[in-house]
């Protein structure tokens, strides 16, 4: 298998990352086989895993630190992150408003959980899960660079964050003599192409290493939602019923431009989950596409991706189909900053 610089960092990653956020209760709850696909993961040439404590409430972690231990820590480049409640499930109300966030209070004492449910001694990349509008960026670079300097951490990134953030970011960690956000997470699919209109060209100029989740759409881009049928049952339909409402103007507009996607994909005897794997790792920008199987057969169905090249012709159909800088639904943008979802914060005061 290739593999990739990650960033300006020095450690080198497969082109497909292993996200973590299906093993356990939000995905699949038998332990040994989450382990099995790990390990299979492994066998298969991906040296690269993300997870994060709020999946499954620090669950998911222990299930890659048990399929780690053994031996098999030392070849991986492990990566986690913190930010979402950890006392109440992702979504729900509630809970120690201190337990969650971008604060040194909160840092400290979630590190020390990560390492413990992962079985480590050290975190190689540890990220931010989302925005913290309550928390001043400097604030959080500074307790990442002490958390960098007791080695705890190898390298720190943002997940999921807008353009100007991440620019504001490296000024704030220049200015303060504080290490920087090396990498960044952003949702990235054939159907959420938004990034490469500031994001990506933002990491480019920048240095940092790009690792893309949803590839697949959460399960859009798998062939199981087709114009005309009825999307299958699943644990995210459930947790997220407006992204997986067919009836909706933008999902119906995503029913198409999945339909066309099939159809390419057949004309260009691939898979759709190939193509869509390989359109993210096709952009110059991106590291690593994580991939997020929740079963063995889904690993397997995703593997030969990387290995997957994209003809020109096939890249500029697909730029007829969603145009480059282009995200249907605003929900597959995964984060709105406060000025768009506070209305006090774009109205003036009387």
């Amino acid at each position: 298998m290739e593999y990739r610089g990650l960033g300006r960092t020095g450690m080198r990653v497969s082109p497909l990352c292993l996200g973590a956020m299906m093993f356990g209760g939000l995905g699949n709850s038998d332990v040994d086989a989450c382990v099995k696909v790990i390990h299979r993961a492994l066998d298969a040439g991906i040296n690269f895993i993300d997870t994060a404590d709020a999946y499954s409430l620090g669950e998911s972690e222990e299930i890659v630190g048990r399929a780690l231990a053994g031996g098999r820590r030392d070849n991986v480049i492990l990566a986690t992150k913190f930010h979402w409640p950890m006392d109440v499930s992702l979504g729900q109300a509630g809970g120690d408003p201190n337990r969650r966030g971008n604060s040194r209070r909160w840092i400290m004492r979630a590190v020390e959980a990560s390492l413990r449910r992962l079985g480590t001694d050290w975190i190689d990349l540890y990220q931010v899960h989302r925005p913290d509008p309550d928390t001043g960026i400097d604030e959080t670079l500074a307790a990442l660079t002490d958390l960098q300097r007791k080695g705890k951490i190898r390298a720190f990134g943002s997940s999921t964050f807008p353009a100007y953030e991440m620019v504001e970011a490296q000024w704030i960690a220049d200015r303060r003599n504080l290490g920087r956000f090396v990498t960044e997470q952003p949702p990235y699919s054939l159907l959420a192409r938004g990034i490469e209109a500031d994001v990506l060209p933002v990491a480019e100029k920048y240095g940092l290493g790009t690792l893309t989740w949803g590839p697949l759409a959460a399960g859009w881009l798998t062939g199981l939602y087709r114009a005309g049928q009825a999307g299958p049952p699943s644990l995210r339909a459930d947790r997220m019923p407006l992204r997986f409402d067919l009836s909706t103007p933008e999902n119906q507009r995503k029913l198409a431009a999945t339909e066309r996607y099939a159809q390419l994909a057949e004309q260009s005897e691939l898979s759709l989950i190939h193509l869509a794997i390989a359109f993210v790792l096709e952009h110059p920008a991106v590291t690593s596409a994580i991939i997020g199987p929740r079963t063995m057969e889904h690993l397997e169905s995703q593997l030969g991706a990387a290995e997957v090249r994209l003809t020109r012709d096939i890249l500029d159909e697909i730029d007829t189909i969603v145009p480059p800088g282009i995200t249907i639904s605003r929900l597959d943008h995964a984060y709105e900053p406060p000025a768009v979802l506070d209305p006090a914060l774009r109205r003036r005061r009387a």
